[in-house]
């Protein structure tokens, strides 16, 4: 598959221009520095002006870190995701959701995979972590168990990670969503500290906003978790 960038429409461009926009704004004292770092490292490439074009950003991705993205339809099999991530290919679509579901959505469209995940794949400490993540998996394919430690640890990190003292966000389902960011700084919003036992053992619900959350210190303590203990 690949992007078919002339099959956007004016409202698709409005879409993202309001998305990056807002979120943009919204992070400015709310994201893990690292992140914000590497956004603006996109610039001009991904801006709020334009829907990012998957060449170009893949020109500035594979000189810096080796990755690129991969276009797939939308979800894809763990099993797929895991090889992927193994070959740093990271799967993003390429639809936008529609003008009402600004805050919130269930699956991840375009503006999650890009805006969420792809800034800190220029780190380069993040995209090794990212490739051992997809090795570990790919090697532990027939044991149950493993993937799903895997999986839920990647749901509390990659994709819902918060970063302790002050609190900063660095997960992309957070970064991604605007009701999800300002979900993090409501008092009555439990996040845990990060006890990588507790982590592996603790499924998720993808279909709401989360319950709670797990803090990491810093960045460099997720890129320190070993997979050697996850077997």
């Amino acid at each position: 598959m690949v992007q078919d960038y002339n099959a956007y429409t004016a409202t698709d461009r409005q879409v993202w221009n309001a998305l990056y926009s807002r979120q943009r704004e919204n992070l400015s004292d709310k994201a893990d520095p690292r992140y914000l770092a590497c956004l603006d490292q996109l610039l001009p490439v991904m801006s709020a002006d334009k829907i990012p074009n998957y060449d170009e950003l893949n020109a500035v991705l594979t000189k810096a870190t080796g990755w690129s993205i991969h276009v797939v339809p939308g979800l894809i099999p763990v099993e797929e995701f895991f090889k992927l991530l193994a070959q740093r290919k990271f799967p993003a679509s390429t639809w936008l959701r529609k003008p009402e579901e600004l805050d919130y959505l269930e699956e991840p469209d375009m503006f999650h995979d890009i805006f969420g995940h792809i800034p800190l794949l220029l780190d380069p400490q993040y995209a090794q972590f990212m490739e051992d993540f997809g090795k570990h998996g790919v090697a532990n394919l027939k044991k149950s168990h493993v993937i799903r430690q895997l999986q839920n640890l990647y749901w509390f990190t990659i994709e819902f990670g918060v970063c302790e003292d002050p609190t900063k966000i660095y997960g992309a389902g957070i970064i991604s969503s605007f009701g999800e960011t300002n979900h993090i700084y409501d008092s009555k919003t439990a996040i845990y500290p990060f006890e990588l036992n507790k982590v592996l053992d603790n499924s998720f619900i993808n279909s709401e906003i989360q319950g709670h959350y797990y803090k990491v210190g810093d960045l460099e303590s997720v890129y320190n978790i070993s997979f050697e203990n996850i077997a």
